[in-house]
């Protein structure tokens, strides 16, 4: 199949990364499938998420259409590249469309990405996980590929300025080995052990990660528990709440 729009898109975000003077660790994507079906499960914490979780698939020859809100399949300049990149809108008020259209994709024998946090984690800290992935692999019949990153917050995340200047900073991956989505399994109890690899792949990352804050001011991108200033799951949802 021609991915007429796909491959540009990584060939350009490559070549803006190395303009950024990004540092990319990319650990475990041989755990990636080289062919067949998988649903990619990440964390959430920045934007861009999705586009440092294909590269993961990268050297494995794979691309991986992502599970994304539809509204940004509607705005001008990402709505064509989207749809061109054969990435799956998801209306939240009519969830089945999209879960069926993953499905499809997914027994076609593509690898589909799903944030299972569904949005982004302001707190920096894994959110509870949507039953939705575990769901899919099940049905499907194909493995759950968990995986990390980190330090994307610091380039382009929820209520803060994006830092598209040459930073030279770091961007940590981990993926890990495939979970089994056994059909004879009841989806929350996959989904909780699913959570617990992703939260394990996330220490990882960052325990890895080279760079600490500079000073007091630079502490917004880490969460509470490791020093930083980011709020915590529970302050988040006290202001909403309100």
């Amino acid at each position: 199949m021609a991915e007429l729009v796909y491959r540009p898109v990584v060939g350009l975000a490559l070549t803006l990364f190395k303009a950024w003077d990004l540092k990319i660790d990319c650990k475990g994507s041989e755990n990636i499938p080289r062919s067949g079906g998988a649903v990619l499960v990440s964390n959430h914490i920045s934007y861009l998420d999705f586009i440092f979780s294909g590269l993961a698939a990268l050297p494995q020859k794979r691309l991986v259409r992502f599970m994304a809100k539809e509204a940004v399949f509607r705005h001008k300049i990402s709505g064509p590249l989207m749809r061109g990149m054969k990435h799956i809108p998801v209306d939240r008020k009519q969830g089945e469309a999209a879960y069926q259209h993953a499905l499809e994709s997914l027994r076609s024998g593509e690898i589909v990405g799903v944030f299972p946090e569904a949005t982004i984690s302001q707190s920096f800290t894994l959110k509870s996980f949507k039953s939705g992935a575990a769901r899919l692999a099940q049905e499907a019949g194909v493995p759950l590929i968990p995986m990390a990153v980190w330090g994307t917050q610091r380039l382009w995340t929820k209520g803060h300025p994006r830092n598209f200047r040459r930073s030279h900073t770091p961007v940590t991956i981990r993926v890990g080995e495939a979970i089994e989505a056994s059909q004879d399994k009841y989806a929350g109890a996959i989904t909780r052990q699913l959570r617990e690899r992703v939260q394990e792949l996330l220490e990882a990352a960052q325990r890895a990660y080279p760079v600490r804050p500079k000073d007091a001011a630079d502490t917004w991108w880490m969460p509470a528990h490791l020093g930083g200033t980011a709020p915590t799951l529970e302050q988040i949802r006290e202001a909403e709440s309100r």
